[in-house]
């Protein structure tokens, strides 16, 4: 299938580069506004320069939608209107009323997911696959002040990756509550799905680039990190105890195997292979909505 792009961004230039080495792709197609930048990514990667968007969803038969979350209802309308199946960068929107607009536009039958890069991080499908009842389960995303965040707070800009996997693969469809503090750029939230706590926390202020998972349960303790794609699951110790003022612990350590990947690749060769298939996306427009609903009651919440 031949692909386009729309925005050459940070985001858009990796989407471009991406399907340009995919083999299910042939041509790639990229158009932004600023057409400087289309040509720039085109000179490096090998894809076509459009001139318009409407030049580029006649020719592309899928689409990532990879420009500002605020224009997202604009830009993916037409998409829609030309039956071109599309990948819709997180957030799928800003708030919820553009949301629920926007899937309103989506014709019954059309490929069209949400791009959630972390649901393809391989550390995720192993957790998920060995996790049977959370007791405690944390998530840290922390960085150091990106170039461009498009205007969001960073609870759209990075607590939503693990929003995602909390809400959508751990305790899919479970009732919560959730309750946060912080600011736009450094917040924390505790989603409480039953018993079990799931802590949450985001910023854009720190001088350390931290994205890990932790869960704890009744005979061990689980640790993912999802940027070395490493994962640790620690048992109960065999001895534990203080002798002679000494503390001594005994544990058993497993290291998970883990196919390294790189998770865009994963996740645009699944969208293409949808898209082909006329099969729906693995992260749904639906769940994408779901997540924007949780991100605004966590934000609520730091406002209040």
């Amino acid at each position: 299938m031949d692909a386009g792009v729309i925005g050459a961004g940070t985001v858009g230039r990796n989407h471009v580069r991406v399907y340009s080495e995919l083999k299910e792709v042939g041509t790639t197609y990229v158009y932004d506004l600023n057409t400087t930048a289309a040509e720039e990514v085109a000179a490096a990667t090998g894809a076509e320069v459009c001139r318009s968007a409407d030049e580029l969803l006649r020719k592309a038969e899928c689409v990532s939608v990879c420009v500002p979350a605020h224009h997202h209802l604009q830009a993916a309308g037409p998409a829609f209107a030309a039956g071109v199946p599309a990948l819709i960068e997180k957030p799928l929107c800003l708030t919820t009323p553009e949301c629920e607009r926007l899937l309103e536009q989506i014709p019954e039958g059309l490929t069209v997911g949400v791009g959630q890069i972390e649901r393809f991080n391989p550390i995720v499908t192993e957790i998920a696959g060995i996790v049977k009842d959370p007791l405690y389960v944390s998530f840290h995303r922390h960085n150091p002040a990106p170039a461009e965040v498009g205007g969001s707070s960073v609870v759209e800009d990075l607590m939503i990756h693990d929003i995602d996997i909390a809400f959508n693969v751990f305790f899919p469809g479970r009732e919560y509550t959730v309750h946060a503090s912080g600011t736009g750029d450094v917040a924390a939230a505790i989603a409480t799905f039953g018993r079990t706590p799931v802590y949450l926390s985001a910023s854009r202020k720190a001088s350390k680039k931290v994205r890990s998972v932790y869960i704890e349960e009744e005979d061990r303790t689980i640790e993912g990190n999802f940027m070395t794609q490493e994962v640790f699951v620690y048992r109960k110790p065999e001895a534990y105890g203080q002798a002679g003022g000494l503390y001594r612990q005994e544990n058993v350590i497993e290291s998970l195997l883990v196919n390294k990947v790189e998770p865009l690749a994963i996740e645009l060769a699944t969208f293409v292979r949808a898209a082909r298939d006329g099969k729906p996306f693995p992260v749904t427009p639906e769940q994408g909505l779901g997540n924007v609903r949780v991100c605004e009651a966590i934000y609520q919440s730091l406002s209040a």
